[in-house]
């Protein structure tokens, strides 16, 4: 293989050089991603004579646009001779390796070749079900075998376009060999003057986060909690001693759920989550076991229903305080928009964020409050899933710390 001396970002020579069979670079604009998936693959072909990568762009004029051009003038730049088949997509380099260009557009049609390694751009752009078959259909290309034995590798690169298939695969919980390499528009020092500065004059500090850090946001018009920042609401606090525990809970079928807070200097602090518990009794047993020594207060749904399909204030919140607990709950719940409010006003207000959220130990909390949207009617979405720790929050929230906290007075139900 030529000389090559290149100048990279430090996010780009990690992605290019790295040892993870699955990287993905996910990045801010003008960070240099396509241009490092770029490198990556040339140098595979450049150091496996003989054998064929894949390239994948999410559509064919981006080939025509964006990569075809980028590798001619990658090659020219060194002094590598190739012959570009157009028509046939594949670039042919002066070692055999053979560079083949091929669209996400129809990912059925991405048979009929073997590669040794594969880099697939800007896969955040295709929808979540889409990406994920064009990921599933180019592993399955990545099967020629290496001359020294290394493993194929497949890699992505992306901006980040909310919770998609990026963040999904390497984001929320990576598999073994998955490595995820941030790169925000500014480790790139060669971009012209000016062009961050530009970018904070178009957009908005909620895309900001995604098109200038490469950070995975909400992009969802209409974000419930549109506030929440998992670093600025974020703590590593733990629970201490015999502190007094609140419970936010959530009544659903063979999915209860709960979020286990506690208050310091007066605000809450969301320290623990407790999901997919089959019902009370359950719920009653996990509580017991998992705080022994501590006193817990719960703040349940009013009107949810139990396995036994009858109103959770005769039934659930019963055996609740059977169990010793101490039960806080206003006769109905309050408006869902009240509920949304109150924890909105302590996830930022006036510039004070008094909500914190320990982000390892609520890591379904977190997601919730990031990705939970509005649906077509206004309501927050229930479709996802994301509601039910949510929805425990703001029971807790909404009784401790609501709106018309002062203004409206809120009984403790009668035991029942």
């Amino acid at each position: 293989m030529p000389e090559i001396r290149l100048r990279l970002t430090e996010p780009q020579e990690q992605f290019v050089f790295t040892d993870a069979p699955h990287p993905a670079m996910i990045a801010g604009f003008g960070a240099g991603k396509s241009q490092a998936a770029i490198i990556r693959l040339a140098l595979k072909a450049l150091t496996y004579p003989g054998l064929n990568f894949g390239f994948v762009e999410p559509t064919f004029d981006l080939i025509r646009l964006i990569a075809w051009p980028r590798f001619c003038q990658f090659f020219d730049d060194f002094g590598i001779g190739y012959e570009a088949n157009k028509t046939d997509g594949i670039i042919k380099l002066e070692n055999d390796a053979q560079i083949i260009f091929r669209s996400a557009d129809t990912p059925e049609r991405l048979v009929g070749f073997e590669i040794a390694d594969g880099v697939i751009d800007e896969i955040d752009t295709l929808k979540h079900a889409h990406a994920a078959q064009v990921w599933i259909k180019m592993l399955g290309r990545c099967r020629q075998v290496k001359p020294d034995g290394a493993k194929n590798t497949l890699a992505a690169v992306s901006t980040p376009e909310g919770f998609k298939f990026v963040y999904n695969t390497w984001g929320r919980e990576a598999k073994p060999g998955y490595e995820l390499i941030k790169a925000p528009t500014s480790s790139n020092p060669f971009l012209p003057d000016g062009y961050i500065d530009q970018l904070k004059a178009i957009y908005p500090s909620s895309l900001l986060a995604a098109y200038l850090d490469g950070e995975f946001v909400n992009l969802t018009a209409g974000s419930v909690y549109h506030e929440f920042d998992r670093q600025l609401n974020g703590c590593d606090l733990d629970i201490q001693g015999n502190e007094p525990l609140h419970v936010g809970m959530d009544f659903n079928v063979n999915n209860m759920s709960a979020i286990v807070c506690v208050i310091r200097g007066g605000d809450p602090i969301a320290m623990e989550e407790i999901t997919k518990v089959r019902d009370t009794p359950t719920m009653i047993d996990v509580l017991r076991s998992r705080y022994p020594g501590h006193s817990i207060t719960i703040y349940p749904d009013a009107s949810g229903k139990s396995t036994k399909s009858v109103n959770a204030s005769v039934s659930d919140i019963s055996l609740l305080r059977s169990a010793n607990f101490t039960v806080l709950a206003n006769p109905a719940n309050p408006a869902v928009k009240d509920r949304v409010m109150s924890v909105n006003q302590l996830i930022h207000s006036n510039g004070v964020r008094r909500l914190l959220v320990n982000f390892d130990k609520c890591p379904t909390l977190v997601e919730g409050l990031e990705q939970q949207s509005y649906d077509k009617n206004g309501e927050p979405d229930k479709s996802s899933g994301h509601d039910h720790l949510n929805d425990a929050l703001g029971y807790f929230v909404c009784y401790k710390f609501g709106i018309n906290r002062g203004t409206v007075s809120f009984a403790k139900l009668s035991g029942v």
